[in-house]
């Protein structure tokens, strides 16, 4: 597998929890990481293809172990969650097409800056934020 850090961080996570490495956890966690914001049911469909006998069940549990470990964050888009990779990636705020579901992942340090400007002047400290811009995407206002 090619996602050796990721991987390292699952097998700690497990064995600190006594669960053990499976081949279906190590499958899910490839699939995962060659996709960006991915649903459950997504991956569900990708891998059925080629895995039929993982369930979705067992994705959604595969899921949670990966946000517990730090290697994804959940991202709630409207109605979806969707779970973003958050091994050796930046900050990032996300751009969601409310016609065709699709996000765009962007950094603007600009933004960064006047956030932390109005949190000072409201004697607030950010520990943790997250911007999302729903919209249309370039494909969609055509």
């Amino acid at each position: 597998m090619k996602h050796a850090k990721e991987l390292g961080l699952l097998r700690d996570h497990l064995a600190k929890h006594h669960l053990k490495v499976t081949k279906q956890r190590e499958v899910i966690l490839d699939a995962f990481l060659r996709n960006e914001h991915v649903t459950a049911e997504q991956l569900y469909r990708m891998l059925g293809r080629h895995k039929p006998h993982i369930g979705l069940a067992t994705i959604y549990r595969t899921l949670n172990l990966l946000c517990e470990s730090g290697i994804a964050q959940e991202r709630h888009f409207g109605s979806q969650t969707h779970y973003d990779n958050v091994v050796n990636k930046r900050h990032h705020d996300h751009m969601i097409c409310t016609q065709c579901g699709a996000i765009i992942e962007f950094e603007n340090c600009d933004i960064e800056h006047l956030q932390d400007q109005v949190a000072a002047r409201h004697g607030f400290t950010i520990t943790t934020h997250k911007l999302e811009l729903y919209g249309l995407c370039r494909q969609c206002k055509r």
